[in-house]
């Protein structure tokens, strides 16, 4: 509706009301039935987030104001299901975009069937609420839980940037590949202002695969552009958080950090946060990541030392900027206090120097296989030194066309008394490398 026409219709039905209250008008007017046909509640299906061995979370965008839940259970039927309603212990949430609902108490290496749905609410305040009808999706999705008895593959991305025809390639080949789980490496957005272009990049897409995670679990390692713009400050709205008691206090605000076994391998995740300095006059004193870098040290000295992590036979890392780059020209990201130096040849980070300091000897001491990154759009490996039992990985770029920056799905699994990554390049179609890593 024209603007004037709704402030004009707005003041007669002020009248009609006996109020000056514009928006009390506007409600009025929707009563009366002149508002515009509602879409349908639940727009887009569920997204699988921070797959883990005994939770789970599922996001999903929605239309309206909406309180929505899970039904889950181990029979396809879902005779047996409990209902799960988004939100925490105190009260169910509503949200007129995003619904999350995390899952606990769940059995490792454990099948479960689940179906979304959701209750359009109307909300006039604290004592005026209502369900104003219900929607469910009537597909019944499934997923497996983490543990050492899941035997399966996993599938690492990065840096796709919201360039959707690589996005889609990639989200083919990871069908074919049927991992367990998927690791998003970093630098899934760009510099993002809005909810809705997160909720565009990760839920309500145009993309084909509408329901690529609805049965494929995702875990997320932040890059620097996943902290930049307004949205991106609160990247929780669309992808959430662990509940506090899947986490110790210390670690509360370590809520994307994972360390998860899949079969003979153990999965670890830590975010490298922003390519430049805290102090770097561009960022007005806005970022934290020195602190949070470590406050990571200290989960991850813990999170190695857990027994199904260290009894692992196979150990892969994951984080979004390298740790290690053996070219002296190349920006280690410690340059106060304002990135530039004339020494390298970038004002940003083209290795993370703090992290690898801090992570690296763990990585080490806890026999680490490989190191897989990204951030330099280019796909590279560092083999391991001398002081370094890591290999260093780094994943490709999101260019759908000839040149170094084709974008990269890399696939871990086990094969016999070897750790498999396959690297395939999704812009010519074929095994880019092989690499295969002993058990520690």
């Amino acid at each position: 509706m024209d603007r004037r026409v709704f402030l004009k219709s707005a003041a007669a039905a002020a009248a009609v009301a006996g109020t000056t209250d514009i928006a009390t008008a506007a409600e009025h007017i929707s009563s009366l039935g002149e508002e515009p046909e509602s879409k349908p509640l639940l727009a887009s299906a569920p997204m699988l987030q921070n797959f883990a061995e005994t939770s789970i979370g599922v996001a999903f965008a929605v239309n309206d104001l909406a309180n929505g839940y899970v039904l889950i259970g181990e029979r396809k039927d879902l005779k047996d299901a409990r209902k799960v309603l988004c939100g925490g212990y105190r009260l169910a949430d509503i949200d007129d975009r995003v619904i999350q609902v995390r899952i606990t108490g769940l059995k490792p290496a454990t099948k479960y069937y689940y179906r979304i749905g959701a209750d359009r609410i109307h909300y006039g305040g604290g004592y005026d609420m209502k369900v104003l009808g219900n929607e469910e999706d009537p597909r019944v999705y499934s997923f497996t839980t983490a543990g050492k008895d899941l035997k399966g593959k996993f599938c690492v991305i990065n840096d796709t940037h919201v360039r959707w025809d690589a996005i889609g390639a990639e989200l083919d080949k990871i069908a074919e590949i049927a991992p367990a789980c998927v690791i998003w490496n970093g630098d899934a957005s760009n510099t993002e202002e809005k909810l809705e272009n997160l909720v565009n990049i990760y839920l309500d897409h145009s993309l084909e695969r509408k329901d690529y995670a609805a049965e494929t679990p995702y875990l997320f390692c932040p890059g620097n552009h996943d902290s930049r713009g307004r949205a991106n400050r609160h990247l929780e709205k669309v992808w959430m958080y662990r509940q506090p008691e899947e986490r110790d206090t210390r670690d509360w605000d370590l809520g994307r950090n994972f360390a998860v076994r899949l079969g003979e391998m153990a999965l670890v995740g830590l975010d490298t946060a922003e390519d430049k300095l805290d102090t770097n006059p561009r960022f007005a004193g806005l970022f934290k990541s020195a602190e949070y870098r470590e406050a990571q040290t200290a989960w991850l000295r813990d999170a190695l030392k857990r027994p199904e992590i260290a009894s692992a036979p196979y150990l892969v890392a994951f984080c979004h900027i390298p740790l290690f780059d053996d070219d002296p020209s190349h920006n280690p990201g410690d340059v106060a206090p304002d990135d530039t130096d004339p020494r390298y040849t970038t004002d940003y980070a083209y290795w993370q120097r703090t992290c690898g300091n801090m992570w690296g000897p763990l990585l080490h001491e806890a026999g680490c296989q490989v190191l897989v990154v990204g951030h330099l759009h280019r796909y590279r490996y560092y083999a391991p030194g001398a002081d370094r039992c890591w290999a260093q990985l780094v994943g490709g770029g999101r260019d759908m066309k000839e040149g170094p920056g084709f974008p990269t799905v890399i696939e871990g699994k086990v094969l016999g008394d070897r750790l498999r990554l396959t690297v395939h390049n999704i812009f010519a179609g074929k095994v880019q490398d092989v690499f295969e890593f002993m058990p520690r």
